[in-house]
């Protein structure tokens, strides 16, 4: 039978499994009776990938039916460095799994989004998951946190989301928080006032920010990248949300 492999981003985890993508998705985020349910984020692998970092073989090996005749449902391959052994062009769909196991898969995006407002905020998610704002846009903050040389903050990878500011992307004091479900409404308007008056491409809001977001405050799609590549998984528009994937769209409101 098949074995897929997946690349977890919440947590960060290379995993063999039996299971389709969907029904993956349905185990990982609400999982049996043994466990609370929470949010998933991960991404189809070629099958065929092998890695020397990696004991893919030995992983998929361990993945067999059951006595009963189950699937199994996942072996843990590794749980350690493993976004940035793992290349971009190995990577398939993308899956977004509400906690109530509701998954909308997506494709990778040729055609990047321009800068459309002064601030964006991003919630890395692997390796590191804190919450930052920035003047910089989703492909030049990969550029500062991947290429840049001058930049005192470097990773080998990243995979990041830009969240929704509303009206404070462009007016941090006085712009309505309408909508926005964000606790830290004080001092988020605080860190972009900062980026208004201040030499900074960058401001931390949280460092131990809880790797799990609104998954309706996405603003244009989820970004995994590498020194040489950066994959873009677009977010479809809300109408199309609402009316495609309302079921989705309705767990991801909840």
């Amino acid at each position: 039978m098949t074995v897929h492999l997946y690349l977890s981003l919440m947590p960060e985890a290379l995993i063999a499994s039996m299971l389709s993508p969907e029904e993956f998705g349905t185990y990982y985020s609400v999982g049996t009776t043994k466990k609370q349910h929470g949010q998933a984020i991960f991404v189809e692998l070629d099958p065929d990938f092998r890695h020397e970092f990696f004991r893919i073989e030995a992983g998929v090996q361990r993945c067999t039916p059951h006595q009963d005749g189950s699937l199994k449902k996942s072996v843990y391959i590794s749980t350690y460095r493993v976004l940035e052994h793992v290349p971009l062009n190995a990577m398939g769909k993308l899956h977004l799994v509400t906690g109530y196991g509701q998954s909308l898969a997506l494709e990778r995006g040729s055609d990047f989004p321009q800068q459309d407002s002064s601030f964006y905020m991003y919630q890395e998610i692997a390796p590191v998951n804190p919450l930052v704002v920035s003047s910089l846009s989703p492909v030049k903050f990969y550029d500062f946190i991947i290429k840049d040389p001058e930049s005192m903050i470097h990773l080998p990878a990243i995979a990041f989301v830009d969240l929704e500011l509303g009206e404070l992307a462009n007016d941090p004091e006085h712009g309505a928080v309408r909508d926005l479900p964000y606790p830290y409404i004080h001092h988020l308007r605080e860190c972009l006032m900062e980026l208004q008056s201040k030499e900074i491409l960058t401001k931390m809001v949280n460092r131990t920010q809880s790797i799990e977001f609104p998954f309706r405050m996405i603003k244009s799609g989820i970004y995994i990248g590498k020194p040489k590549q950066l994959n873009y998984y677009p977010l479809p528009s809300r109408e199309e949300l609402r009316s495609k994937y309302y079921r989705w769209w309705r767990s991801a409101n909840i």
